[in-house]
């Protein structure tokens, strides 16, 4: 289950210059520049993605309100500081204590809600799914194991770009998706295209070795490019991971989505687009 600090990539046990620093790298995500001439419907959950983030950075950073979050998903502090606080807890009744739980797990429930609501665990949900008709960037990045991906080689197929990270949760929870739909519908003119951001895979410390060695647990065969510089996330203008795009076959992006993705979300955006091209060449 997600939760802050899973939501700000970072540990549960992290310093409040560590969660600020990561608030930081998530917050420019949704800067304006980066969201302008998106879907409408996109740029307000950017704003309220934006709202949310900046709803967790103050919990995280308020001793007494981290104290009170970490009791409601059961995190054990385990450094000399959070232990401090640990014994400040147990000044409270068991009356009290209980009042904390219920107060703060309510709130958690409540902003859970509103994650799920706009597409961030729930792929049943359509919120995050933006229309919109762009040019796609192009692609050109080295390829894991050796070799290049370039977008142009996929022209008059729909393809799927996603935008991905090994530390991303419902990154994880989507590559079975990703790699079932591949394989049904390659045949049918649909790639996948992995982009990981490889830059800040080295800043975790994860080499080229170690994202393939991640991958090969999925059983992941679809093209991974490495984004090592960045320039083509931020050409995508990626908001959190993981971000696809649906590319028709005339290199066009019509579907943005924000948030994991099913095997039937793909499989009917293919349909959809692969039928556009088909009425377009009659």
């Amino acid at each position: 289950m997600s939760n802050y600090y899973i939501r700000l990539g970072v540990d549960p046990t992290a310093t409040r210059t560590e969660i600020t620093a990561a608030y930081h790298r998530q917050r420019e995500s949704y800067n304006p520049d980066r969201v302008e001439g998106l879907d409408t419907a996109l740029q307000d959950l950017a704003r309220q993605r934006s709202a949310e983030l900046d709803q967790i950075y103050a919990v995280l950073t308020d001793p007494q309100r981290r104290r009170q979050y970490d009791l409601s998903i059961g995190v054990v502090p385990t450094d000399q500081s959070r232990s401090k606080q640990t014994s400040q807890r147990r000044g409270l009744s068991q009356r009290e204590r209980l009042y904390v739980v219920a107060g703060v797990m309510a709130a958690v429930a409540l902003i859970a809600a509103i994650w799920n609501l706009s597409g961030q665990s729930d792929s049943a949900q359509t919120a995050a799914m933006g229309t919109v008709d762009r040019p796609a960037p192009a692609i050109d990045l080295p390829a894991l194991g050796g070799g290049e991906v370039h977008l142009n080689d996929y022209q008059g197929q729909v393809v799927l770009v996603n935008f991905w990270g090994t530390w991303c949760e419902p990154c994880r929870h989507e590559l079975p998706a990703l790699q079932s739909a591949y394989v049904q519908l390659h045949n049918r003119g649909f790639t996948v295209i992995g982009v990981s951001l490889a830059d800040d895979e080295a800043v975790r410390g994860n080499s080229e070795e170690d994202i393939a060695q991640f991958l090969e647990q999925y059983g992941v065969t679809y093209p991974i490019a490495l984004d090592v510089a960045g320039e083509v996330t931020d050409a995508y203008r990626v908001l959190p991971l993981p971000t696809s795009f649906f590319i028709d076959p005339q290199g066009r992006i019509r579907y943005v989505r924000i948030g994991e993705l099913t095997a039937d979300d793909i499989i009917a955006r293919f349909e959809v687009l692969k039928s556009d091209a088909t009425v377009l060449h009659k």
